[in-house]
Order: structure tokens, then C-alpha cells, then sequence
């Protein structure tokens, strides 16, 4: 019985036994990263769902419509065009003209595009520095048209954005013309502009494998583009100074242990639940596995950590933690289809600790058989 045992230590094994995980947690030499095992439980699966990464319409729900801008304000770093339009004794352009209605001469001249400065601020002939920040063209060509008045004949004034940077977004990442969009006064949504860059570079993977990551002042929220295009509350406005990064990232998890076989394996669809991971892999083996033991091992957010009373090291925004699923019991089966995997996930199906024993019991009968046979051929 001794040297039975001890061959059955001996022997590989494809990953630990429920035991070895729970007890190598306790063991600093052991669990050198510092995670935690927390049972699936409904309250769980209730936390998780609470911490849904920032949705694309939570951002856009923190401006009121009435400060939304109009994308035709007048900012730093745009060029301008104006066009003054005199009658009579012309300031600008003296040798051009036409007749006006009344009959009088009739000046028009285009100045050399302008650039607003850094300060926000433009210099107009005749009119001197003018601060333009947040205005509209027709609110600036108005401010001209009331400085030129005292040195010009019935002046009108027409100015338009010639290179729009105030009122723009920056589209990059996997698109297939990544530029600066102007936006306009009919308010582009977010897969307009996305559109406008060319659309995603791949078009044979699927819209699930790339995720849309969103900039908007302090604050940073992803989707899937498939989410987007499906949720239309997602598809929001787009604010001037709006930074949208588009990334081919195919989601991926990973299976060990006892199951039929060792894979990583996309996401292919929008969303994924631990149960339909697991039977992605076949499943336990009934051979080798402990049902009671399935685990998921995932990098959590740290928020949640902390909601679960699990300590987090200061400044960290994540830390290992380690589900575990008894699939013995029938109502964790209705948790798993509740549960949302997420990329990188790691599933791992313990070996039963039974498993050993077969294994040594089947390499004993493997050694012995041939004996045995040529025993029973010799009578």
C-alpha cells in the first residue's frame, strides 16, 4: 500500500487538485501574487453586474442639451475667411468693384486667410485684435461690421471657417483614413465619424472584435462596435475636442485542465457567459474532473475587490482574484449563464483527487497485461 501511494505521487498531472488551490492560498511562499478565491454565489454575480464598465450614453447624459455646443463656435488654432463688401471709397480694395443696386460702386475683397491665435484672439485691418473665442461666424462678422462702420462705406461682412479645429475629433486607431473630422451644426454621432474615417481596416473580422474607446475630457469609456450598432442610446453625439480610438482586439479566454482539451478561444460574439465558455471547451471530463472544482482566474477591478472586503495594494486599479463554480450544484448552472466573461479570462477544471489513483492503477494494468496474455496463450 506504501509503494502504492507513493507511485501515485509520482506520477504528472495536468494541473492541481481543489485541495493544492486552496491551500497554496494561505501559503505566502505559494500564492506570491496575493489572490483570493470567492464562491460564485448570486450576490456575486448581482456586484458584478453593477460594475459595468462606463457606457458611451452615461457620458453623454453629464451635459444638459442647453450646453451641448453647436460645433460653429470660432476657437484657437482655426482659419478664417472674410469678406468685406464696401460701397463707394473702398478701404480694402480699391481697384475692384461693381455696380449695387442703388447704382453706386460696389467693393468686395476676401482678406488673407486668418489664423486665431493661441489666446483666441484675430487681427482684422482696420478693425485691430479682436478676442473671437466662442463665437459664431455671424456673431464675428456682425463685430466687424460695427468696427469698420466709423471708416468704411455701408460695410457687410461675411466670415466662414476655412480650417475647422475648434469644432473637430480626432478618429484613429484601426480605421482606414485616420484624420480629424470637422463637426457640424447637424451634430455627428459617433458612428458617423467613424464612418467618415474610412470605417474599421478589417473588414472580414467581425465589428464584435473591435472595441471603440472614447475620450471625452477626464473621463474614458470602451464598447464593442457591435454594441453600438445594436444599442442606438450608444451611438451618441459627438462634442468638439472628442478623441475616438477604434482597436482590433479579438477577446480571448483560455481553458486548462481537466476538459477535453487545452484551447484559447475567441469571444466571437458580443458577449460571452461562463457557461457558454465552458461547454465551448466540452466541458468537464467525467474521468478526470472535480465538477465541485471549476475556477476562473481573472485580473478584477479593484472596486470590487474592495466591495468584497478583499485588500488591494494602494494605487493598484486591479488584483488577482480566483472564482470558483461547484457545478455539483444544479442552481450554480442558472449563476454561470449570468456570469460575463471577459477577455483574458483564464477557466481552469481541477482534477479530481481520485485521479491519481486511476492513473496508476491504468499504467499498473498497462505493465502487467502483456504478462498476463502470454500466461493465458501459453496454457
Amino acid at each position: 500500500m506504501v509503494l502504492l501511494l507513493a507511485g501515485c505521487n509520482t506520477l504528472p498531472d495536468s494541473g492541481p487538485t481543489e485541495y493544492k488551490i486552496n491551500h497554496a492560498q494561505s501559503d505566502p511562499k505559494r500564492n506570491s501574487v496575493g489572490y483570493n478565491i470567492v464562491k460564485v454565489s448570486p450576490e456575486l454575480i448581482g456586484l458584478l453586474e453593477s460594475q459595468e464598465p462606463p457606457l458611451f450614453s452615461s457620458l453623454d447624459a453629464d451635459n444638459a442639451p442647453a450646453s451641448v455646443p453647436r460645433n460653429d463656435t470660432i476657437g484657437p488654432g482655426d482659419v478664417l475667411q472674410v469678406s468685406i463688401y464696401e460701397v463707394g471709397s473702398a478701404l480694402f480694395s480699391p481697384n475692384n468693384g461693381g455696380m449695387s443696386a442703388g447704382g453706386n460702386m460696389s467693393m468686395a475683397s476676401n482678406l488673407p486667410p486668418l489664423s486665431v491665435d493661441g489666446s483666441g484672439n484675430v487681427e482684422i485691418p482696420f478693425g485691430g485684435q479682436m478676442h473671437v473665442t466662442g463665437m459664431t461666424t455671424n456673431q464675428l462678422a456682425d463685430t466687424i461690421t460695427a468696427r469698420l462702420k466709423q471708416k468704411s462705406q455701408s460695410p457687410q461682412v461675411l466670415v466662414r471657417i476655412l480650417s475647422d479645429i475648434t469644432n473637430s475629433v480626432i478618429v484613429y486607431g484601426g480605421v482606414r483614413r485616420p484624420s480629424r473630422i470637422p463637426l457640424t451644426p447637424n451634430r455627428e454621432h459617433i458612428l458617423d465619424v467613424i464612418a467618415l474615417a474610412g470605417g474599421e481596416d478589417r473588414t472580414v473580422q467581425s465589428d464584435e472584435d473591435y472595441i471603440v474607446r472614447l475620450t471625452r475630457k477626464d473621463k474614458i469609456a470602451e464598447l464593442p462596435l457591435k454594441t453600438i450598432e445594436n444599442d442606438p442610446a450608444q451611438n451618441i453625439v459627438m462634442q468638439p475636442g472628442d478623441r475616438v480610438q477604434v482597436v482590433y482586439e479579438p477577446r480571448t479566454f483560455s481553458v486548462f485542465g481537466a476538459t477535453e482539451r487545452v484551447t484559447q478561444t475567441q469571444f466571437t460574439t458580443p458577449t460571452l457567459t461562463l457557461a457558454e465558455a465552458i461547454s465551448r471547451s466540452g466541458g468537464p471530463l467525467d474521468s478526470r474532473a472535480d465538477p465541485n472544482a471549476v475556477y476562473l482566474f481573472r485580473f478584477e477591478n479593484a472596486d470590487v475587490l474592495k466591495r468584497l472586503g478583499l485588500s488591494v495594494d494602494n494605487g493598484a486599479t486591479t488584483g488577482p482574484v480566483i472564482y470558483q463554480l461547484d457545478m455539483m450544484n444544479p442552481s450554480n448552472y442558472f449563476l454561470a449563464e449570468r456570469f460575463m466573461m471577459r477577455d483574458q479570462d483564464i477557466i481552469y477544471v481541477a482534477n479530481a483527487t481520485s485521479n491519481k489513483f486511476y492513473k496508476f492503477f491504468g499504467l499498473i494494468s498497462t505493465l502487467i497485461a502483456p504478462g498476463i496474455t502470454a500466461a493465458w496463450m501459453a496454457k
